[in-house]
């Protein structure tokens, strides 16, 4: 009956969110229904509710989690700082000559945001407003512009510093504890926020690559889809105004992210370095006023009570869950699957993939994370390969018609001449890059696990 309990807490969950219920109060309110109703047939105990008033208490005093409000700051500044926009049409200026020239500014700038901001959706948005427009009037077709942008805008979610990573080491080092507790190790050991940098950082550069390489292969194979620009004899391009707005947002990067990796600062504290920069950078841009950061601090209040709301509602969540014997069930399915640990973590990854069409990284990794972490660790796979591995498996996710994400956020600022179809049409070679991508990593493990190695000796 408790089996059931949980099976049916599941999909009424998954239900609910379908039906359009807001995240945070759906995982919330449906688990009490269920622990009400487990009550009253004795298969729940309500024993497990009164840790829920001390999960809330450690997700305030939780220093990592710290980070995230700082991070959103910086990554929404910089979206109002028109660096970008600035940025972009520097790059693209200098390559007007070169095939596919404005679809690899596309790239390296949303590269650059992605790794300034970690905020995927508004990156998507930004490069759509800014760049779309300009790469139609240069003849580009539609389905590879948008799938140019869409690819760019998602790179926020596997290249760092990025707010989802810093989430996803959160949960992982409590997963790699509980796995390493219910092996008889009472000493074990964490995973850090720097270390799952360290292991996102080759993967998302190798990424990056693959999509500059596809990019100028196709303007040469088919120059008709990306037309160069016609440069005038006379026509100068300000190499040094590009280094100066390239200057800003790379000096952030390093000190970010060197700080984190150096162990000089700790995430939140070079966080809040970032932040001060991003106020910086739209200062001597001209974009920092007392509207502006007030628009700035409103967004990322938003934004911060709903990854907040959502934790608080995963929490009580998982609490029923294990209480119905949910994470027993799990595990007792995913070790008993013939094939071992390969064929778990195939069907892991396939059931993240297709609950990425429906539910937000932020939801996947508060509730679906914490529920197999566990168990995929305790049966011998790195936590640092593991995280990587699903940032990347739900980039892809994000990317996939007919409901990645990114295609919606996409299709909002799309003018009406771009179809829907040509949206789709476009990011399918992206989606084949990034499987590749993956099935690199699962290959050559080391891809991932080399980097933390050498900055995170023993």
């Amino acid at each position: 009956m408790a089996g059931f309990m949980a099976f049916g807490l599941f999909v009424a969950i998954g239900l609910a969110l379908m039906a359009g219920f807001p995240v945070a109060f759906t995982l919330a309110g449906v688990a009490l229904i269920f622990a009400g109703l487990g009550v009253m047939a004795g298969t729940f105990d309500p024993v497990f509710l009164e840790a829920f008033p001390n999960r809330i208490y450690g997700i305030m005093t939780n220093e990592t989690l710290i980070a995230v409000p700082i991070f959103v700051f910086m990554g929404v500044m910089l979206e109002r700082s028109k660096l970008a926009d600035q940025l972009l049409q520097s790059l693209a200026h200098l390559m007007r000559g070169t095939p596919g020239g404005l679809g690899i500014a596309v790239v390296v700038v949303g590269a650059m945001m992605a790794a300034s901001t970690g905020i995927v959706g508004a990156t998507v948005v930004t490069m759509g407003l800014i760049s779309l427009p300009t790469m139609l009037n240069r003849g580009y077709s539609p389905a590879v512009s948008a799938g140019t942008i869409c690819a760019a805008g998602t790179l926020g979610q596997i290249i760092p510093p990025s707010i989802v990573l810093v989430m996803l080491a959160d949960v992982l080092s409590n997963a790699y504890q509980q796995a390493q507790l219910g092996m008889g190790n009472y000493s074990p050991e964490t995973v850090s926020v720097g270390e799952l940098f360290a292991g996102a950082l080759v993967p998302g550069l190798l990424l990056v690559m693959a999509y500059l390489l596809y990019i100028s292969i196709l303007a040469r194979v088919r120059p008709g889809l990306m037309p160069p620009d016609r440069v005038e004899a006379d026509e100068r391009v300000s190499v040094a105004r590009l280094l100066l707005l390239v200057s800003g947002p790379l000096f952030l990067i390093v000190a970010v992210l060197g700080s984190i990796l150096k162990g000089i600062a700790t995430p939140t504290e070079a966080a809040a370095v970032g932040a001060i920069g991003s106020m910086l950078l739209a200062l001597i841009g001209g974009h920092l006023s007392m509207d502006t950061l007030k628009n700035v601090t409103y967004r990322t209040t938003r934004i911060t009570a709903m990854v907040f709301m959502i934790l608080i509602g995963a929490s009580l969540f998982s609490l029923v869950f294990r209480g119905f014997g949910g994470d027993e069930m799990i595990a007792d399915f995913l070790t008993a699957l013939p094939g071992g640990v390969f064929t778990a973590m195939i069907l892991v990854m396939l059931v993240m993939f297709l609950l990425g069409f429906v539910l937000d990284f932020i939801e996947i990794t508060f509730v679906v994370v914490p529920i197999v972490g566990p168990v995929l660790m305790a049966m011998g796979l790195d936590p640092i390969w593991l995280g990587v591995m699903i940032a990347l498996n739900l980039q892809t996710s994000f990317l996939t018609p007919p409901f990645g994400f990114s295609l919606f956020y996409l299709r909002g600022v799309c003018p009406d001449s771009v179809p829907t179809s040509a949206i789709y049409r476009g990011v399918i070679p992206f989606i084949a890059i990034q499987l590749m991508v993956l099935g690199m990593l699962a290959v050559w493990p080391s891809l991932v696990t080399w980097l933390p190695g050498v900055v995170y000796p023993g």
